[in-house]
Order: C-alpha cells, then sequence, then structure tokens
C-alpha cells in the first residue's frame, strides 16, 4: 500500500526536489503539494492523505497551526515537520500541536525517508539535534517558552496576517469574514496580550513561531 503524502513549503524549488526524490520510492506518492498553510488545510480535506510534509515558516497561515487544524479535523493524519528552524519555540510548537516528526532541511534525503517510515507505524521521529533539544527540555524542566495565551485559532490566522504587513481588508478577503470583525478579533487579541501596537504584536508572532523576519 502506497503512503500517501501532500508537500507543503513556501518554495517551489522545494517542493520539486522533495516530490522528484519521492516518487521514486516504489511506495510513495505525492497526491498534492500546497504553498502555504491554509492552502495546506484545504488541499488535505480534498486528498486525505496519510502524511502531510509540514514547512513551519510560512506566509498567510503557518505550520504550527495548520497542523493544529488538519489534526482536529483528520486527527489520524500524520504531520512531518520539515523546517530550516532549529529554534525550541518552533519544535516544541510543533510537537505540541500534534507533529510526529521534525526535521531539518539540511538532513539527508534517506533520513527523510526513514522518518515517513517511521511515522507511518505511528512511532516519534526527530533528527538527533533536535532530540537532544528535546530531551534537555524534559530533564531540566526550564520552560524558555512563554505561558500560553488563549488566542483563539482565529485569532491567531488574523495576528499573523497582520504583522505580515496585511490591511484589513486584505485580511477580512482572506478568510471570507467583515472588516469589522478583523477588528474585533485584533482590539482583543492586543488586549489579552496587554500589547499596544503592531511592533509589539510583531514581537510576540515572531517569539511564538506564527511569522518569522524572513516573510
Amino acid at each position: 500500500m502506497n503512503v500517501r503524502i501532500v508537500l507543503v513549503d513556501d518554495h517551489n524549488i522545494i517542493r520539486d526536489g522533495l516530490k522528484s526524490m519521492l516518487e521514486k520510492q516504489s511506495n510513495i506518492e505525492v497526491v498534492a503539494e500546497a504553498n502555504n498553510g491554509r492552502n495546506a488545510v484545504d488541499i488535505v480535506r480534498q486528498t486525505l492523505p496519510n502524511i502531510v510534509v509540514m514547512d513551519v515558516g510560512m506566509p498567510e497561515l503557518n505550520g504550527i497551526d495548520a497542523t493544529c487544524q488538519i489534526l482536529s479535523e483528520f486527527p489520524k493524519i500524520k504531520i512531518l515537520a520539515l523546517s530550516m528552524h532549529s529554534d525550541k519555540q518552533f519544535v516544541l510548537a510543533m510537537l505540541k500541536s500534534g507533529a510526529s516528526g521534525y526535521l531539518l532541511k539540511n538532513c539527508a534525503f534517506n533520513e527523510l525517508i526513514q522518518a515517513i517510515e517511521t511515522i507511518s507505524d505511528n512511532k516519534i521521529y526527530l533528527s538527533p539535534s533536535i532530540a537532544n533539544l528535546v530531551l534537555e527540555e524534559l530533564v531540566t524542566e526550564k520552560k524558555d517558552l512563554h505561558p500560553p495565551t488563549n488566542l483563539t485559532s482565529r485569532e491567531r490566522e488574523v495576528l499573523q496576517l497582520l504583522t505580515e504587513g496585511k490591511t484589513t481588508k486584505q485580511i477580512a478577503m482572506s478568510l471570507h469574514i467583515s472588516a469589522s470583525t478583523v477588528e474585533t478579533h485584533r482590539r482583543q487579541t492586543m488586549e489579552k496580550l496587554d500589547l499596544h501596537n503592531i511592533a509589539e504584536l510583531t514581537k510576540y508572532a515572531i517569539r511564538e513561531g506564527l511569522t518569522t523576519l524572513e516573510q
């Protein structure tokens, strides 16, 4: 039985390279691709893959929140994070969102295949350097992440788009909601976080892995 995979990355060249190599495997089928988290959620609904290979830092909707949305609807789907980010906040956020594995993009291709086989067998796979980071976190119990907030999924989406420079009108069109609803989410987010301007919101979003400076 083939493992059906959806590739999610905002760089075409990375998706093309991964697809080309994965499709040489006799038991792997790349059924679809997506260039951001929001597209990924829609495509997963249409294709129902076994595994989603998910980038973390993407525009529109990051891999962390996309993972949450996918697994809330399809808990049996496996998410494998494939990211350039080895920072603790990204790794732990993806794992807490339900990802079954985390690989760095500088890994060898055979490690990607090993990760796919591992999570297909209902196990967790972490790159060695990532495993050490997670183990250190468990052993030392140091909580460098800020305490979780009670932001809703929609508030997190609006926050990411705001910090990416989108206008209220653009956000409303992207999320299919009214401009006044966008403003309500923005105001509630700032109140919950006790932040007072876009600069502070942007710092928070970067720290929490919702967006990156590279966007």
